[in-house]
């Protein structure tokens, strides 16, 4: 098969297109470069089944010969580039997933849109979400670029499909860690693990009781494959059920860091909102998926990654998202 890997040298999108090129796929990347990195790719390069295309899916996307699968990862996703890049993301939801789905409807092929649990809005208290909640957003707030552009994306694929008879796939992607994922990209994970690694103060933004999830990449991108698979259309939450209490997490990196440091609590900056805790009931029950790398074994792999990478990047400081 010939695949579509729109953001591919992104954080997710790069394990995705490592993962493809494995099970003997050819790999189109597409990916501007605004908040991704080549070094990501870089091992892919030289796979002949493997093709980069940098390229801004803001402007119209021509591919020669047919497609069969597009997933649609193009999008700026931490906090501290959709605040430098706001414009340049809700012209990826609007401009781009439009263009996107011309490239997937001329081809025939079937489209997974890698979405947010951003477009819940703050979560309701003490319940898991499913998909069929609304969502509570401010529609002009700090985060308003991401959250917003991410629903009109949605939006614009429900009635696209609808319409011209497009296969498609939404995944409402919850909060995900692991190697590749910039040390100051603003994120929680990233911040507590570079900061430990640094020997510096873990900040915590907000109260160490308040809660998020974490799902492994390797458990997110099989999540993306399956959707792909999946015979027919629909939305569906990916990430991990457990919740777990933010001053917990950052402990755990500290004993498997081997270090010991203070904890400090912080006033979240105004672009930061709390974390839901998502119910997979629907994708459990449809395609059998559920996250199967438990959080120290995956905080390892990316202790490690990050131990390797640190002299490159200093901690963002941003805070959770």
């Amino acid at each position: 098969m010939r695949i579509l890997v729109t953001g591919g040298a992104g954080f997710v999108g790069s394990h995705l297109c490592e993962f493809l090129l494995g099970k003997g796929q050819k790999v189109l990347c597409v990916d501007n470069l605004f908040s991704s990195s080549k070094e990501n790719i870089k091992q892919l390069l030289g796979n002949p089944s493997f093709s980069f295309i940098k390229h801004d899916i803001v402007e119209p996307l021509f591919i020669d010969g047919k497609i069969d699968h597009v997933y649609n990862l193009a999008c700026p996703t931490s906090p501290l580039d959709y605040n430098r890049l706001p414009l340049e993301t809700l012209q990826a939801n609007a401009a781009g997933t439009w263009h996107i789905l011309q490239v997937a409807l001329r081809s025939g092929a079937k489209m997974v849109h890698a979405s947010s649990s951003a477009i819940y809005g703050e979560p309701r208290d003490g319940q898991a979400i499913t998909e069929d909640y609304w969502g509570y957003i401010d529609p002009v707030g700090p985060r308003s670029c991401y959250n917003e552009g991410k629903r009109f994306a949605e939006s614009l694929i429900s009635s696209y499909g609808a319409i011209k008879g497009l296969k498609f796939v939404i995944a409402r992607i919850f909060n995900t860690f692991g190697p590749r994922m910039k040390l100051n990209d603003g994120r929680m994970m990233p911040d507590l693990i570079s900061r430990a690694l640094a020997g510096e103060p873990l900040v915590i933004y907000g109260s160490p009781d308040d809660v998020s999830t974490f799902c492994y990449v390797s458990d997110m991108v099989d999540g993306l494959v399956k959707l792909m698979e999946y015979n027919g259309n629909g939305i569906f939450n990916l990430g991990s059920p457990e919740p777990r209490k933010v001053g917990e997490v950052a402990n755990l990196i500290m004993q498997l860091a081997g270090v010991k440091l203070p904890l400090q609590t912080k006033v979240p900056p105004a672009f930061l909102a709390k974390q839901g805790v998502p119910d997979i009931t629907k994708v459990k029950e449809t395609l059998g998926w559920f996250p199967l790398i438990p959080l120290e074994q995956g905080l390892r792999q990316a202790i490690d990654y990050f131990r390797a990478h640190q002299n490159l990047m200093r901690p963002g400081s941003a805070g959770p998202v």
